[in-house]
């Protein structure tokens, strides 16, 4: 059994991972050239960005090309906003900004406090400008391709992984929770029965949108929670940051979970263990500490070293103890721009105990 994949990054590569442990060859296409791949082959992505070339265009005609519905809507924030109101479902009130737009309007009609963001192409925070009532800024470049989004004040933030097959089935992981620091996520936490009382909720927004767009394969779905409700941030067609924790804590993983639904093969509900959690490696060359744990999981990508840039992850579970994971975040060698994310992580899995 085989699947192409477009893009060759750490998703990539761990799908390709994946895929060999349950017998699927994973081949990954570079976006800028390679061959078609052969008519009766399924073709997935990793990413949702990808230049348009003579090849990926041609490759979005191919017969095997899974979900164009979902990677024509959901990349850019407009559509993906737009449908989002259409089908009822919760998210920050936001509009499209053109050039005609100034700063006095969008406060105006979103508030004090709003978030300019990159229609397309803006990722872990890139693309993205903070607008402050009484602070006059000069507008990005790319203005007139952007929407104005009003900033919410959420008391954390959450995700959801599902994925859905080609027969309307669907199965998901519980709701994990998420740190971020510039935009960029720097802990992931799974913690049985935490988010129990919007699981049910998480679960039938994402199948909405899956359905709609006849998506197969996994799906994320990032949302703030507001006064104990689900409000919409963002939806990604792929596998996703948030979900790595499952390569440690779940009986199947996010990846093989997308590749089993890409290729119809059999989806049940993954068996999910314990507390986990997932660290980001963000910008740190390779450091043999973090072996030291026999516990501690690591995937590194092998990237060159750019600040902020995601090098790998860390994979952490215990199967009865948050304390645990608190005692192995402590120990862990980290630069001291962690330390808040360090902080935060230890006041939820041990907020007693830890930080005192």
């Amino acid at each position: 059994m085989k699947v192409a994949v477009l893009g060759e990054g750490q998703l990539g590569m761990m799908l390709k991972q994946a895929g060999q442990r349950i017998g699927i060859d994973v081949h990954l296409l570079n976006v800028d050239k390679n061959r078609l791949p052969e008519v009766d082959i399924p073709i997935t992505a990793e990413r949702e960005h990808w230049p348009l070339t003579s090849f990926t265009e041609a490759l979005q005609r191919h017969p095997g090309w899974l979900n164009s519905a979902a990677f024509s809507t959901l990349p850019d924030r407009r559509q993906q906003k737009a449908l989002l109101d259409k089908l009822g479902l919760p998210t920050a009130p936001w509009r499209v900004v053109g050039a005609d737009v100034t700063q006095k309007d969008l406060h105006q009609q979103l508030g004090p406090d709003v978030f300019l963001k990159r229609a397309r192409g803006g990722y872990d925070g890139h693309g993205q400008q903070r607008l402050k009532e009484g602070f006059l800024a000069d507008f990005p470049s790319w203005t007139d391709n952007a929407i104005a989004e009003q900033a919410i004040r959420f008391e954390t933030e959450v995700s959801i992984i599902g994925a859905r097959g080609g027969d309307n089935h669907t199965v998901y992981y519980r709701l994990t929770e998420n740190r971020h620091d510039d935009g960029v996520l720097t802990i992931s936490l799974s913690r049985p029965d935490r988010w129990d009382a919007l699981q049910a909720k998480a679960e039938q927004m994402l199948q909405q949108v899956m359905q709609h767009l006849d998506y197969v394969g996994v799906m994320a779905m990032e949302c703030f929670v507001v006064d104990g409700e689900l409000l919409i941030n963002e939806i990604a067609p792929r596998v996703h940051n948030s979900g790595h924790w499952t390569q440690a804590g779940a009986s199947i993983s996010q990846f093989e979970l997308h590749l089993r639904a890409v290729c119809g093969l059999p989806l049940p509900q993954p068996e999910q263990f314990g507390f986990s959690m997932m660290i980001n490696l963000l910008g740190l060359s390779y450091n043999s500490g973090w072996l030291r744990q026999g516990a501690a999981q690591l995937h590194w990508y092998g990237k060159i070293v750019q600040p902020g840039r995601k090098m790998g992850h860390l994979n952490f579970y215990h199967p009865t103890s948050p304390t645990q994971l608190a005692e192995w975040l402590i120990q862990l060698e980290a630069p001291s721009v962690f330390e808040s994310s360090r902080i935060w992580a230890l006041s939820q899995l041990c907020p007693t105990d830890v930080t005192n």
